[in-house]
């Protein structure tokens, strides 16, 4: 199921428009091709995908991230707990480290997007902003579910006074 949103606000306080993609004006005015929050949904698509490998035997929630990295690959991640939670391992944070590992610490992440499949809100967790933060485009959708839907918002906006460290 698509949602599309209409705001006249610049994408704040975002509501619903429809919430079928099978809604007749949908078809008519926000083809598939154009929608441009289509490699978000794909986005998303992924990090369902990487939640149906969630090892959460303790609380049973099952979350998923995808991040597109500026040299356009994704990388996904899922949550990965432990006895001891505090050991646990939240998605967003697998996914970086993964990416990280794979690519290098001069990634840049340009999107990221998260999925659970307990149908519960689940931003990314402060932990999980604050690491994302040092490798996230500031102006980076993020695309997440919210208590009242799927919710994009920039990561400037998830997380404005981002801990900073100036090296010499």
């Amino acid at each position: 199921m698509a949602i599309f949103y209409f705001s006249s606000d610049s994408g704040r306080n975002r509501a619903p428009m429809y919430s079928q993609a099978a809604h007749a004006l949908t078809s008519i005015f926000m083809a598939a091709e154009s929608n441009p929050d289509a490699p978000l949904e794909a986005l998303l698509v992924q990090a369902r995908q990487a939640a149906e490998h969630s090892y959460s035997p303790y609380s049973k929630f099952r979350v998923g991230a995808a991040l597109r990295l500026t040299n356009g690959a994704v990388v996904t991640g899922t949550n990965v707990e432990n006895v001891s939670y505090g050991l646990t391992i939240c998605a967003e944070r697998s996914a970086l480290v993964a990416a990280v590992s794979q690519f290098g610490p001069q990634i840049r992440i340009e999107a990221v997007a998260v999925a659970n499949l307990n149908s519960a809100a689940s931003p990314p967790c402060g932990a999980c902003r604050q690491m994302l933060a040092e490798f996230v485009q500031p102006d980076a959708p993020v695309l997440f579910p919210a208590e009242d839907g799927p919710r994009t918002m920039p990561f400037s906006e998830i997380f404005p006074l981002a801990f900073e460290m100036k090296l010499k």
